[in-house]
């Protein structure tokens, strides 16, 4: 049977029965209409994809709309369906196409996972306790320079040394934290940061 010979008084009559929430009369307008609503959606998107999911959409707003369906309003189901089908073919080739699932990066997560957030707490445990071992004035001048950010002139300021004297105790705050490290187990920076 075609869908130009579907008697549209039996097309009323599913509406009717589709509006009293009858899922069979659903399954009947969709075997009546379905092949020809893919078939123009897939020749109006020239995608099977899109195609599908234009005809899906359009058979749900056709169960949405038959609590409403009016068939003394002059149109036939099958004019109206197509109708549909043909608007949502043409809003789908207005917006930006849909990337396959495949196709789409998997996003990043925004926190670390617990690996990262571990080794760096672990990291940070580490880092503390090598500079624990480091002289008073050594120890500060790293935390200045390097962990606070203040440049080299503002933490000899701080300090109340010479930025030349600054530059002497970050040398041996340096090398004496590499061997603090080490003593740990870690032989590079990258080991632990």
């Amino acid at each position: 049977m075609t869908s130009a010979s579907i008697d549209p008084d039996e097309e009323n009559r599913l509406m009717r029965a589709i509006a009293d929430g009858d899922r069979a009369a659903f399954v009947r307008l969709m075997d009546l209409h379905g092949s020809f609503a893919l078939t123009l959606a897939a020749r109006l998107t020239n995608s099977a994809a899109d195609a599908e999911e234009v005809a899906q959409e359009a058979f749900l707003r056709a169960w949405r709309q038959a609590p409403d369906w009016r068939p003394a309003a002059g149109a036939r189901f099958r004019t109206w369906l197509y109708r549909v089908v043909i608007n949502l073919c043409l809003d789908r080739r207005r917006r930006q196409p849909f990337l396959a699932l495949d196709d789409i990066a998997e996003p990043e997560a925004p926190d670390p996972d617990g690996l990262t957030r571990m080794t760096e707490v672990e990291g940070t445990h580490l880092v503390r306790s090598a500079l624990s071992e480091l002289p008073d004035r050594q120890r500060t001048a790293l935390a200045l320079s390097y962990f606070d950010g203040l440049s080299a002139a503002r933490a000899a300021e701080t300090m109340g040394v010479s930025v030349t004297a600054l530059e002497a105790l970050l040398v041996r705050g340096r090398r004496g934290l590499r061997a603090a490290l080490a003593r740990r187990g870690l032989f590079k920076v990258g080991d632990v940061l």
